[in-house]
Formats: C-alpha cells, structure tokens, sequence
C-alpha cells in the first residue's frame, strides 16, 4: 500500500491545533529531544546544552529527518541550581544525559533568607540560551511553528527544589515552611525576571514559553501540599507570562500527577495551552481537567529505549488511537524526555505507527 500523503506542513499541523481547527494527521513532537538529536548528529549529549550551535544545526537535521515538529530548544531539567549561584556538572559517560546540580545554592533556611536572585542576564545557562535563540530567531521553517522555546512558566516548585535540592525543599514545607514559601518566592522572581527578559529580546510572536513540574508529583508530595506550595506560584507565574502577551505555554506535567490534575485545571494555560502529559495519566484523563488545551502524550520513554519495534509500534499505535479521539486537539510525544541513546529502528517504528494511524 503506497503511504498517504500530507496536506500540511508539519508548522500548519501545530497551527491548526492552535486555531482550534484539525489538522490532516496527527503531528508528531517529541518531548524534549535535544539529547536525542546531537546523539543522532553525531555530537556529545553535553553538546546539546553548552555549544549552541550545535545544538541548533543538530535539533533542525532531526527533526526533518524524522518529519517531527520543530521547536528548538535549549534549557535542562535542573535548572535553577546553577541559575541562582550553585554549580552543575555537564553530561558524560555512559548514563548522564542531561546537567545535573553539583552544589546546590542554600544549604539551610538561612541560606533561604539570605540568597538575593542575581541578574538574570548573566545567570548560569541564560547566556548560552541566548546565544541558541539569536541564531534560531532568525529563521521560521516549514516545519516550525515557534521559533524560541522560552524556560520558565509552570515550573515554579521544580526551579525551588534545583535551588536547594528536592530533598530539603521537601523537609522545609513540613519543619520550615517559611523557608520553603521563601524559596519558591525567590524562584518566581527569578521566573518573571527571565520572562521579561525573553520579550525584551524576541518579543512574544512565535516565542512558546515551557517548563516542567516533576519534584511536584505525587511520588514526593501529597496533593495537599501541592495545592499550598505549587499551585498558587504556578498560577502566579503563568498570569505573568499571559499578562506579558504570549498566547500560548507549554506544561510538561511530569510523573504522577493524577492527585493534583483537580488544582492544574485552575492554572491558566493560554489559549490554548499545550500540556504534556507523563505516562501516568490517561489521556482521557488529561482531557477531562484540559478541556480547552491541546494534549501531547505520552508513551513511557523507557520502550523507546529497551523494547523492540514491535513493542514501541504497539504502543505508538494505541496511544494515537486514543489521543484521536480527543475534542480539544492532541499531538504525539513520549511522555518525557525523548532518550538520547534510543535505538534509531526504534525512533522509526514510532514514527511509522503515526503515520499509518493518525490520519483524520
């Protein structure tokens, strides 16, 4: 059977989604995949942190090589750790794949009380981020619905807990909670110091501000303690950024959240937002709290990068027929990070499964 043919560009895909209208096929991508693409161009996985230009060229070859949404993006999941005066250590080896926090910025609730957030324009990654987005900014490819891939919104508990590692924050809420309060206060003025910085530089027209919330899952704290120490700074920040004029945030909500999904329904998104949805949560469930935003999901990584063909197909697949059934609009993803040293006939066989399942 010769393979169907698209109507759209794969930007068009994500646009239409954005206008609230349904594109040709479901569009395809993947969740934080800059590992992934200097692996696949053959750079190291630091690269994809520290040399933006590598990084750039290697996420753009990717991309159109797998027929896969462009978004380039440069940022890590600790962040915030060398961001607000600590330390990281760049991947290497075998089993790094992404920066991790060396020395975290406090120690103690004195520590807390006495960091001052530094100038956002010098802080940690935020040069090298710039550098990225001078270079991506300058073009808008078919294959690109935003061109600047902005950190910060939704990830104000995450950003806390890279200040002064998960741990403490988790202990402070429960002994210290005027530490933790604190903490996350300094967080979001880092945040809004960042968003505002961004738009100085790229203005808001095909800027996607993103961030992720895993130390927020219910692995580390209950759903009440979300409700008091995450939601009200999420919230606080993402009004920010709409109040700003960007129109639409990218949520990764990562792990199990499935207690809290009643308080990330209250968090504006944009219109629409975009929520990525870890492998815990049900896409019907992402649904029912996200009625108006677009859903990206959500395979478990850890098939793209131990199963078989078979095995991923399969699981492509069924969660393409799933997420198709969704009213508000959804695009495929793993439901995190793209693994780096995921096998290429593995990539493939999830590609090829939306290409035989997601046409509408």
């Amino acid at each position: 059977m010769a393979e169907k043919k698209g109507t759209m560009t794969d930007r068009e895909r994500i646009e239409a989604l954005l206008k609230r209208e349904k594109p040709d096929r479901v569009p395809i991508w993947p969740f934080a995949y800059a590992g992934f693409a200097t692996v696949y161009a053959g750079a190291s996985i630091a690269e994809a942190y520290n040399k933006p230009e590598v990084a750039l060229a290697a996420q753009r070859k990717t991309a159109q090589d797998f027929g896969w949404a462009f978004v380039p993006m440069l940022g890590y999941a600790a962040y915030g750790g060398w961001e607000l005066g600590g330390e990281i250590k760049w991947p290497s080896g075998d089993f790094a794949q992404a920066p991790t926090v060396a020395r975290f910025p406090v120690e103690t609730p004195d520590d807390v009380m006495n960091l001052k957030v530094p100038d956002v324009k010098t802080a940690g990654i935020v040069p090298l981020a710039k550098q990225f987005y001078d270079l991506s900014s300058q073009e808008r490819l078919d294959n690109e619905p935003f061109n600047v891939m902005s950190f910060g919104a939704n990830m104000s508990f995450t950003l806390a807990g890279n200040i002064s590692g998960p741990d403490k924050l988790c202990k402070w809420i429960l002994k210290k909670p005027e530490a933790a309060h604190r903490l996350l206060q300094l967080a979001n003025e880092h945040i809004i110091k960042l968003a505002e910085y961004w738009k100085e530089l790229y203005g808001v027209e095909g800027v996607l501000p993103l961030g992720g919330e895993p130390t927020s899952a219910n692995q580390l704290i209950s759903p009440k303690m979300f409700a008091e120490f995450a939601m009200p700074y999420i919230k606080e920040v993402n009004e920010k950024f709409l109040e700003l004029g960007y129109k639409h945030l990218y949520a990764h909500i990562c792990g199990e959240h499935n207690a809290n999904m009643e308080y990330w329904a209250q968090i504006p998104m944009g219109d629409p937002g975009i929520i990525s949805m870890a492998q815990e949560v049900e896409l019907a469930t992402a649904a029912k709290y996200f009625p108006n935003d677009i859903i990206l999901g959500n395979i478990d990584p850890a098939i793209l990068q131990t199963g078989t063909t078979d095995e991923v197909y399969e699981a492509t697949k069924k969660n393409v027929l799933d997420g198709m059934k969704l009213s508000q609009g959804y695009v495929f993803s793993p439901g995190c990070e793209m693994p780096p040293m995921a096998p290429i006939e593995n990539v493939k066989a999830m590609n090829q499964a939306v290409i035989d399942h997601g046409w509408y």
